[in-house]
């Protein structure tokens, strides 16, 4: 479970991390990211359970480090940043090929959060790829709009993993 509410509101609770079952939710054990705040995708690996992805969008009222996509290898004990932009850039969400899990896609969302103002987007919103398991990440370009964008939704289609889809809120 990733905690925290995914919403950017004013109104949105912080979580304190993510937590593990390994008992059908009997009982859950403190597996970090505590500082993260917004967990808004988990992606478990389909043929190896100890490798987890974690999208965080961090704190929504103040910069901070713990944001982007996070690795572990271990089930959870143990992460490792493997996408970072900056401390007010998180990741909104996060799709992994099921074909072939060294492939994902993270969309990055630059939004500014205060009692009195939101910023919806900017320039450091946009779509990355790893095709090494969060190795290495490249912006994905071509076709896509450019600018201040806002929240990116992706996904990829299960039957073709060619097919990759993206909702775009486009600022410009």
């Amino acid at each position: 479970i990733g905690t925290g509410e995914a919403y950017n509101a004013r109104s949105s609770y912080a979580g304190n991390g993510v937590y593990k079952s390994l008992d059908g939710g009997e009982s859950w054990l403190d597996m970090g990211l505590k500082d993260s705040h917004h967990i808004n995708r988990i992606i478990i690996h389909p043929k190896n359970p100890d490798i987890v992805y974690v999208a965080a969008m961090g704190h929504l009222f103040s910069p901070n480090e713990q944001r982007g996509v996070f690795k572990s290898t271990d089930g959870g004990t143990s992460w490792a940043k493997i996408l970072y932009i900056n401390n007010r850039v998180g990741v909104i969400d996060l799709v992994m090929n099921r074909h072939d899990p060294d492939i994902l896609f993270a969309a990055s969302y630059d939004m500014g959060r205060s009692a009195w103002h939101f910023e919806a987007g900017g320039p450091l919103s946009g779509i990355y790829k790893t095709t090494d398991a969060g190795d290495n990440w490249s912006p994905v370009e071509g076709g896509l709009p450019a600018g201040n964008l806002g929240r990116i939704g992706i996904d990829i289609h299960r039957s073709d993993p060619h097919i990759v889809y993206t909702v775009i809120q486009n600022l410009n």
